[in-house]
């Protein structure tokens, strides 16, 4: 069965189109404006074995607030409709991934029940257009679209770069091992019997 999505939103702000599939090899077609942003989304694309391909265009002149953002509601909305009835997944994961100085962790649960904790190093600070706290409403979008349950912890780190893209690598790999088929699982992996 085909574990594949598409999804399009047009906004007055943006306009955004994502194709993801969640058993690919890692490649990543991503254009969003945003050369970092892409670079991140490329780096948890290519660690996570997902396909990708995201078209963003946005109000860039404006800032970089509502293509992030936007780009987060729509991704999360793809892995939403890609995961179908979520039967026989993993639907936890986590990942360590260290980038130079930098280490974070991403502890994910395919719950249904969207929530973010994001802990990054305090002294984080880059002045740059694309920040640790315009990822953080990216994660928050994605989140809270995709319906899961999402832990981002960077435990140290003085480079904001190595920072974010070991979060974002971490993410990926987190994400891949929650979507997996298991073995053992042949329904919904819940006592309850439903996610």
């Amino acid at each position: 069965m085909a574990r594949d999505a598409g999804v399009s939103r047009q906004t007055k702000e943006t306009k955004i189109e994502i194709q993801m599939d969640l058993d690919g090899t890692g490649n990543a077609d991503i254009t969003t404006g945003i050369a970092f942003f892409d670079h991140m989304l490329t780096a948890f694309c290519v660690h996570g074995f997902f396909d990708l391909k995201i078209i963003a265009a946005g109000d860039l002149a404006v800032d970089f607030h509502h293509t992030v953002e936007d780009t987060g509601l729509v991704l999360g909305q793809a892995l939403y409709a890609a995961l179908g009835d979520k039967k026989g997944i993993q639907r936890f994961g986590d990942s360590c991934v260290p980038m130079d100085e930098a280490l974070s962790r991403v502890t994910i649960d395919l719950s249904n029940r969207p929530y973010l904790v994001y802990h990054l190093p305090e002294n984080l600070r880059s002045g740059s257009l694309f920040d640790a706290f315009l990822a953080k409403e990216f994660f928050q979008a994605f989140c809270t679209k995709g319906r899961f349950n999402i832990h981002i912890n960077a435990f140290y780190g003085t480079n904001e770069h190595h920072v974010l893209e070991s979060v974002f690598k971490a993410m990926g790999r987190s994400l891949h091992q929650a979507t997996r088929i298991g073995d053992k699982i042949s329904g919904t992996l819940s006592s309850k019997g439903a996610l």
